[in-house]
C-alpha cells in the first residue's frame, strides 16, 4: 500500500499521540506507526495500571487511563495507524520523505516527527538456567518482566527480583492483593525513592512483605512449566528456597534505536539531537520530541515530551506550508473538530 500525507509520526506513546492531536490543530494530517500491537508505548505494554503523578490537571492517573484519553483527544482528526510494523526505511524525494515500512507499506510526507521513546525495549532477562520454560504463562503465574493487570497476583505467591523503582513499587502494590510478596536484592539498600523504600520497609516490619536480603537468583523449580519454588543465595554460596506461584525479575530495560539508527540523524550517545527552539534534527523535515531527542537542559518528563510535541507540530507547520504564516489561534479559541 502507498499513502500520502503531511505528517509521519514514529511511535504511539504520549508524546506520539499528543503529536498528532498538536499537528491537527494546525491542520496536519498524520499517519503513526508503531513496533507495538497497540498504541501507548510503555505506559500501556509495561505499566498500565501504575499511577502517574506529574501530568497537569490529574494529581494521579493510571498509564493505560492516560493514553485512552491521548487517543481520544487525537480521534478528531483521523490519523492512520500502522501498528506492529517497524520503519525501516527513510529516504529523502525531494521535498518530501519516502517511508518505508516492515510490511512493504510505503508513506510519502514532507514531515516526520520521532517520537519513538527510547526506542524498541525488552527486559534484561536474568541467567536462570530453563527460564525460557516458565515465560509467557500468564495470569499471575511463571516468570513476567512486565505486570499489566494486578488483579491476576491476587493470592498468588509473588516473588519479586530487584532494588530499583519497579521492583519496590510493584512490591507495595502487589502486597495489597497478593497472598505473600517476597523481595529478593543483593543488599539492604534499595535504588528507589526514599519514600518508596521507606514505605517497603515499613511493610517488612508489619510483616506484609518479607525482604531476602542480601540474596540473588539462583534456580528455579517446577514441572511443566508450572513454577512453584524460587531457589535463592548469597555471595557465600548459602541457598534458600522460596515457594511461589510467579516470579517478576525488575532488571531494567534493555532499548534499541533500530533503524532509527541509521537514518543519518546527528546522534548524542543514543539520542537524537535536536535544535530545542525546533525540534529539527539535522536532516530538514525531521523534527523529534520525547525521550528519543536530547538538547541542553532536557528534562526527561512526559509532560516536557508533551511541550516538544507542540513545538514539533508547529515547525512541521513550516515545513508543509513554506512561506504561508500560521494564524495561531488557542484551542478555545478555535476549537477542535468533533470535540464536545
Amino acid at each position: 500500500m502507498n499513502y500520502e500525507t503531511d505528517v509521519v509520526v514514529v511511535g504511539a506513546g504520549p508524546v506520539g499521540l499528543f503529536a498528532v492531536f498538536e499537528c491537527g490543530m494546525v491542520k496536519l494530517k498524520c499517519h503513526v506507526v508503531d513496533a507495538l500491537d497497540a498504541v501507548g508505548g510503555q505506559c500501556a505494554a509495561l505499566y498500565p495500571e501504575k499511577p502517574i503523578y506529574d501530568i497537569p490537571g490529574h494529581p494521579s492517573i493510571l498509564a493505560a487511563d492516560l493514553i485512552e484519553r491521548l487517543k481520544e483527544q487525537a480521534a478528531p482528526f483521523a490519523p492512520t495507524y500502522h501498528l506492529g510494523r517497524q520503519m525501516v526505511g527513510l529516504e529523502r524525494l525531494g521535498e518530501a520523505w519516502r517511508c518505508s515500512l516492515s510490511d512493504g507499506t510505503v508513506i510519502t510526507a514532507r514531515a516526520v516527527i520521532v517520537a519513538a521513546g527510547g526506542g524498541a525495549f525488552g527486559p534484561n532477562r536474568p541467567p536462570l538456567d530453563g527460564i525460557e520454560a516458565y515465560e509467557g504463562k500468564g495470569a499471575g503465574n511463571g516468570v513476567a518482566y512486565f505486570v499489566t493487570r494486578r488483579e491476576d497476583y491476587r493470592g498468588k505467591r509473588v516473588v519479586i527480583a530487584g532494588g530499583g523503582d519497579s521492583a519496590v513499587d510493584w512490591a507495595i502494590s502487589l502486597s495489597e492483593v497478593a497472598a505473600k510478596v517476597m523481595v529478593v536484592h543483593r543488599r539492604p539498600k534499595f535504588r528507589a525513592a526514599p519514600e518508596s523504600e521507606a514505605r517497603l520497609k515499613a511493610l517488612a516490619e508489619a510483616g506484609t512483605v518479607d525482604l531476602v536480603v542480601p540474596y540473588q537468583l539462583h534456580g528455579l523449580e517446577g514441572e511443566n512449566g508450572k513454577l512453584s519454588a524460587v531457589v535463592v543465595s548469597t555471595l557465600d554460596g548459602d541457598t534458600r528456597r522460596l515457594e511461589a506461584d510467579a516470579l517478576l525479575p525488575f532488571f531494567g530495560l534493555a532499548t534499541d534505536l533500530g533503524p532509527i539508527a541509521g537514518w543519518g540523524l546527528g546522534m548524542d550517545r543514543s539520542q537524537i539531537a535536536v535544535d530545542a527552539a525546533t525540534m529539527a534534527t539535522n536532516a530538514p523535515g525531521i523534527l523529534a520530541a520525547g525521550d528519543v531527542c536530547t538538547y541542553p537542559g532536557k528534562l526527561k518528563l512526559i509532560l516536557a515530551g508533551f511541550a516538544e510535541a507542540a513545538r514539533a507540530a508547529h515547525t512541521a507547520h513550516e515545513v508543509t506550508h513554506p512561506g504561508e504564516a500560521l494564524h495561531f489561534e488557542h484551542s478555545t479559541t478555535s476549537g477542535v473538530p468533533g470535540a464536545k
